[in-house]
């Protein structure tokens, strides 16, 4: 019996119309279809635990779609093949796995991304942050700064999952600019804007907006970009 359990916190990260399911236990390895097991190769018993998870978790969510017991295999960039008609996002950290699917002919793309806040350190900053955001970092006050800096790293992770599926463009951290004008709230809208000309431009209208929630000890970011017509890339 599948593990992971149907997670409203999760889907209210993203627009009507997903599914989100997480999982707050190490993903058994034993539960894995034989196509998924088959990508597990030599891999170590934590990173094992992490796929698993998040494949128990996709599972759950594809359920919602009647899409059942589905092998989310590997592509070669490593993301995961979801099914033709969905498509989905995973995430997975210290104790948290999770993940959200959508109808492909409803969203072009979907990206979710947690973070325990105290990893985010200040050694990280100027690899996730613009001189902008560490400037605002630097302007909240001090007990605000941890979260402030793991969410901006969550809502680019997030944003970066939903794009690539669509464009296959490779980011940067500082590739795009977080703003949260609702910043002190304890879930609320972020904004995401290019610094440069970005492939997914075609495909939605920037700023992107996202969602976030502060929960225990973990940010989680979504981010879901409504279908278009045309030009899409599978």
């Amino acid at each position: 019996m599948n593990p992971a359990v149907l997670s409203a916190d999760y889907r209210g990260l993203f627009p009507d119309g997903v599914a989100a399911a997480e999982l707050r236990s190490p993903g058994d390895a034993t539960m894995l279809l034989p196509a998924e097991a088959a990508f597990i190769g030599n891999a170590v018993q934590k990173r094992v635990q992490e796929y698993a998870g998040g494949r128990l978790c996709a599972r759950r969510a594809l359920a919602e779609f009647g899409i059942e017991n589905y092998a989310l295999q590997v592509l070669s960039d490593r993301r995961p093949a979801w099914p033709q008609s969905m498509v989905g996002s995973i995430t997975h950290t210290a104790g948290l796995c999770a993940a959200v699917a959508g109808e492909r002919r409803r969203f072009c793309g979907l990206g979710v991304d947690s973070e325990v806040v105290a990893d985010v350190t200040p050694e990280l900053w100027p690899k996730i942050c613009a001189p902008r955001e560490i400037q605002w970092l630097m302007s909240l006050p001090a007990e605000e700064q941890a979260g402030a800096a793991a969410l901006i790293f969550a809502a680019k992770e997030a944003f970066y999952k939903c794009q690539y599926p669509v464009v296959e463009e490779f980011l940067s951290f500082h590739d795009v600019l977080i703003d949260m004008p609702e910043w002190g709230a304890p879930r609320a809208v972020f904004q995401v804007h290019a610094v440069r000309d970005l492939a997914i431009a075609e495909h939605a209208a920037f700023p992107v907006l996202g969602r976030y929630r502060f929960h225990e000890e973990f940010v989680s970011a979504g981010v879901g970009l409504p279908a278009r017509a045309a030009g899409q890339r599978s």
